[in-house]
């Protein structure tokens, strides 16, 4: 298993010997995943943290009334998981759907804690890891609340290109909040 991409996305958050590379790169699974497999489902625990190595997957919820809302996709070199499932061991809120045959590289809680003990810098990698994560989500969250469906639109298609060519219109109307019809103006007059 090559886990070459996996160290670079680690490097970029921190500096570590080749030594500290090797062994957080123990730790994690190789996992294959097909295309619409589900890696979690809502409802079950989430026992991992995963890292993308190929392919694409789809991280959203089902509400009460059968509406899918994503929460974002996770693509090559991103992460994915449920935080909250994962560190407190509840039934997820997510599902994870591979939208075309994946790899991913997986460590499950007990795992990291030991990583953490093994390789003491890597609690500090994932401490920055998990800050640069919530910054994200926060200015996903201004833009949400302060843009226009065209300009989280437009935002989306400039800042994801390599993503939006794997979606379908329905998912990318999801994501963003809006529904696939209102995409569909958005797209024509564009």
């Amino acid at each position: 298993m090559n886990y070459d991409l996996l160290k670079k996305n680690l490097q970029k958050s921190s500096e570590l010997s080749n030594t500290e590379l090797e062994s957080i790169c123990h730790f994690f699974k190789p996992k294959t995943i097909q295309k619409k497999e589900f890696l979690l489902t809502q409802g079950s625990i989430c026992k991992f943290e995963g890292f993308v190595l190929e392919g694409c997957f789809r991280i959203f919820t089902i509400d009460k009334k059968g509406k899918e809302n994503t929460l974002y996709f996770a693509a090559k070199d991103w992460w994915l998981m449920d935080i909250d499932s994962f560190l407190n061991q509840k039934p997820s809120d997510l599902n994870m759907q591979a939208l075309e045959d994946s790899k991913v590289l997986l460590i499950n809680k007990e795992d990291k804690l030991s990583l953490y003990e093994s390789v003491p810098v890597v609690e500090k990698l994932f401490r920055i890891m998990s800050q640069k994560a919530i910054v994200a989500w926060q200015r996903r969250l201004i833009r949400n609340n302060s843009q226009t469906a065209k300009e989280r639109y437009l935002h989306f298609i400039t800042t994801y290109p390599n993503i939006v060519t794997k979606l379908t219109d329905k998912q990318v109307a999801s994501y963003l909040g809006i529904t696939h019809e209102f995409l569909s103006k958005i797209k024509k007059n564009t």
